[in-house]
């Protein structure tokens, strides 16, 4: 089972400015003060299509998080390790084409995918949702050269949580039961996963992080806030040379 979140937004700033405030929004906590959860950021490949213009850049993102605090209660300590504040691995990846006026970005966790596996998927575009209500944008099937820059940037964000948990143990446990070769007092994971039922304990898994849907948007979209409007009254080099020095400040007090 998959279960997905979808909402639409609206940035009063241009496409250009939204984009480059999603590359930078983690760039220090002291641009955007939402991104303190976020420990580095790896860029793996950025490149430019020759034929396109579009820009493609792959990243992994090294964040201070944790499962969900339900989540960490309803399993076993033997699956979540104890639950406590773990370093985990995000990877995103995003085109841009600037002349067609839409971005389209995916992040996904590279930890815990076996309990909870989380994609976001984000379309930013110059023209807002098509009306349909299918969550899609239209910016990308109009020439660019017709349309005007557009004070305004639309976003549609996709959250789909899936989670697999006990599924491979209820395979094997169904086969070692019709081959006769389980033995009795011996499941114990398994015994936790039949009780409850696999089914059972993925829906409860899923629902639980959908829930903080919400409380997870308010902040990203905050914390872009805050970037954009820095941008928007700094200037991108201002902003960019006065966090260095900043950085610079504290290495030297630092030492």
């Amino acid at each position: 089972m998959v279960l997905t979140h979808t909402t639409n937004h609206a940035y009063s700033h241009p496409f250009p400015t939204v984009t480059l405030a999603f590359f930078l929004r983690y760039y220090s906590p002291k641009l955007n003060p939402f991104s303190n959860h976020v420990l580095s950021t790896d860029t793996i490949d950025s490149h430019v299509d020759s034929e396109t213009g579009r820009l493609y850049t792959t990243r992994v993102h090294m964040k201070k998080t944790r499962l969900p605090s339900a989540v960490v209660k309803l399993l076993p300590t033997s699956v979540t390790g104890g639950g406590g504040d773990k370093s985990s691995y995000v990877l995103e990846t995003s085109v841009v084409d600037i002349k067609e006026g839409w971005m389209k970005t995916e992040s996904r966790n590279l930890n815990y995918t076996g309990v909870l596996s989380v994609v976001e998927q984000q379309h930013y575009s110059i023209t807002p949702p098509d009306p349909q209500g299918n969550g899609t944008t239209s910016g990308s099937l109009v020439p660019a050269v017709s349309l005007p820059l557009s004070p305004n940037t639309f976003v549609t964000t996709t959250f789909s949580y899936s989670s697999r948990l006990g599924s491979k143990k209820q395979e094997k446990a169904a086969l070692e039961s019709s081959d006769g070769g389980e033995e009795p007092g011996k499941r114990r994971f398994g015994d936790w996963i039949s009780t409850w039922g696999a089914h059972r304990i993925q829906s409860s898994i899923e629902s639980i992080a959908s829930n903080k849907t919400d409380d997870q948007l308010v902040k990203s979209r905050d914390g872009m806030r805050i970037v954009l409007e820095r941008l928007r009254n700094n200037g991108v080099v201002a902003v960019l040379r006065e966090l260095r020095r900043r950085e610079g400040k504290t290495t030297m007090t630092a030492d």
